[in-house]
């Protein structure tokens, strides 16, 4: 038998992708059972449908969840502006923590829960679930493996739908608000491909250079463009377009550009991952990845998060990743603000 953990989910009415992680947990061996706490009652009955016997109690305040159930890791999926003092709860108790992002609305709500998280050798993950699809872990293999050599470039594109910004219904969502949700698309959709953007070249961004705008003009306060000019640490430089134009489904890419090819990610084609380098037995071909695309989303993420925490292994994102993507998303929303370079290490900006 694997290692085995309780899990403690931390939610509310508004908690995003709660039926994913349910099911998630479910089908999680390294899961022994799971406790809930949903003030709302929103999702008990979805729990217990999910769960079945895995879920052995339900509690109204996350602080009675944590005190009574003393879980292996805390799974917060929360409105941004209500996760910190969630998660820091989560941390004093013991908990590794899984955390819906963005789980704050400043960076700077973020940093001390990773400070408590390394103090406690505590894994603090954020739920950038794209990680372990199978065509970004092969697209990782083969960059680590030199197939398109030294880094020259990269092009992060991920747009999704206008429609769902013109209901009324998600006017009143958290998602709509910056106060509640820190940012808009960015930080909703964005964030993820910046994330592997990072990982797949193993470079941390160092400056951004920004803009945001509501160009739908619909009634948020949230941005539902964003364009970002990156400076990686490692020398290269990249571009970012994030934002909601389309009336339905998602336009994406990641494209990459090295000293020995190039590579073209889209994990939403039926042909996810290409490649073409000057080396090697196809040197001069265009190659495309004939894997399987499966399992992918949150299941296999949420799975290899309990698996690490059970085992006190190597989580699927770092503390250190988790910080890094959010110092990076709130760097670019500092260049857009002030109109200047920021430093994304320590997001303030630098004189230009």
């Amino acid at each position: 038998m694997p290692e085995q953990i309780k899990v403690g989910i931390l939610t509310h009415a508004g908690g995003a992708h709660v039926e994913a992680y349910l099911q998630a947990l479910a089908e999680t061996d390294a899961c022994s059972s799971v406790a809930l706490c949903d003030p709302d009652g929103r999702w008990d009955e979805d729990a217990a449908a999910a769960l079945g016997e895995k879920l052995t109690a339900t509690y109204d305040a996350p602080e009675e969840l944590l005190d009574r159930e003393r879980p292996g890791m805390a799974l917060v999926t929360m409105e941004a502006a209500l996760a910190p003092p969630v998660i820091d709860a989560a941390l004093e108790a013991g908990c590794h923590v899984f955390a819906e992002k963005p789980a704050c609305t400043r960076v700077e709500d973020f940093e001390p829960l990773v400070r408590k998280a390394d103090s406690k050798h505590r894994h603090l993950m954020l739920a950038l679930a794209n990680r372990t699809n199978p065509e970004i872990v092969e697209a990782g293999r083969l960059i680590r493996a030199g197939a398109i050599g030294r880094m020259f470039g990269v092009e992060i594109h991920l747009i999704a739908d206008q429609t769902r910004l013109t209901r009324e219904a998600y006017h009143q969502q958290w998602f709509a608000s910056k106060e509640r949700a820190g940012g808009g698309h960015l930080i909703w959709l964005g964030i993820h491909w910046l994330d592997l953007a990072m990982q797949l070249t193993g470079s941390d961004v160092s400056q951004a250079a920004g803009f945001v705008s509501n160009v739908g003009g619909q009634p948020i306060n949230v941005e539902d463009s964003a364009v970002a000019a990156l400076q990686f640490e490692a020398g290269f430089l990249g571009t970012v377009t994030s934002g909601y134009y389309l009336d339905r489904g998602y336009h994406s890419h990641i494209k990459l550009w090295g000293s020995a090819g190039w590579m073209h990610i889209d994990s939403m084609d039926e042909e996810p991952l290409q490649w073409y380098s000057t080396q090697g037995d196809h040197a001069g071909e265009v190659q495309t990845w004939s894997g399987s695309k499966e399992p992918r989303g949150y299941t296999p993420f949420v799975r290899a998060a309990v698996k690490a925490c059970a085992e006190m292994s190597d989580p699927p994102i770092s503390t250190a990743h988790s910080l890094r993507a959010l110092r990076t998303v709130f760097a670019i929303y500092d260049a857009a603000h002030s109109g200047r370079t920021a430093n994304v290490t320590s997001t303030e900006t630098i004189a230009q």
